[in-house]
C-alpha cells in the first residue's frame, strides 16, 4: 500500500460537484488564467506581455503573424512590442525574406524572464492538477491538446512553429 506522502501515490477519489462542460471549461480557464496573471504580476508583466514573451521563445515572427497569434490588431501589437523593446525584452529586425517586413525576436534578458515565468507557472499548474491521478492528468493533457490543435487548425495557425516539442 502506498503512503499518502509518497509522490507516486494516486490522490484519493473525492466526490465533486459536477459542472456542465461550458461552466467547467470556463471556470477552469479562469483558474489557469488567474494563476498565469499572478505569476506575470510578480514579474511586473501584464498577461499580454507574458503571452508575447511566450510566443517569442522559439521563433521570430513577423508583426502580422504575431498579431494573429496574440489575437490583437496590428497597432496594439506595435505598442506591445514598443514597450517590451524599451524594457530590453525584445528587438525588431528587418525580415530577410522581405526587407519591408519587421520580425520580432526575444533578447537574452527576455528569454531569461520567459523561462522564470514558465517555470513558476508550471509549478502552479502542477499544484492545480495534483488532485488528479497520473492517468487523469495524461487524459486531460490529451483532451486539451486535441482541442488546442483543432482550434489552431481552424484558425490557420501552424502549431509546429508555435509549440515545438519540449526539449
Amino acid at each position: 500500500m502506498k503512503r499518502r506522502d509518497d509522490p507516486e501515490s494516486e490522490p484519493e477519489s473525492r466526490s465533486v460537484h459536477k459542472l456542465g462542460i461550458v461552466d467547467a471549461l470556463a471556470q477552469l480557464s479562469f483558474v489557469v488564467q488567474g494563476a498565469l496573471a499572478r505569476v506575470a504580476t510578480e514579474h511586473d508583466l501584464s498577461l499580454v506581455q507574458t503571452r508575447l514573451l511566450g510566443a517569442l521563445r522559439d521563433r521570430s515572427p513577423g508583426m502580422n503573424e504575431l498579431a494573429r497569434h496574440l489575437e490583437l490588431d496590428k497597432s496594439s501589437v506595435t505598442g506591445l512590442v514598443d514597450r517590451a523593446e524599451q524594457r530590453g525584452f525584445v528587438r525588431r529586425k528587418a525580415s530577410a525574406a522581405d526587407r519591408r517586413a519587421i520580425e520580432v525576436s526575444i533578447t537574452a534578458a527576455g528569454r531569461k524572464l520567459a523561462h522564470r515565468v514558465e517555470a513558476e507557472f508550471e509549478q502552479r499548474v502542477v499544484s492545480l492538477v495534483r488532485i488528479l491521478t497520473a492517468t487523469e492528468r495524461a487524459e486531460l493533457s490529451e483532451l486539451a491538446s486535441r482541442i488546442v490543435v483543432e482550434d489552431a487548425r481552424e484558425n490557420g495557425i501552424e502549431l509546429t512553429d508555435m509549440f515545438p516539442e519540449k526539449r
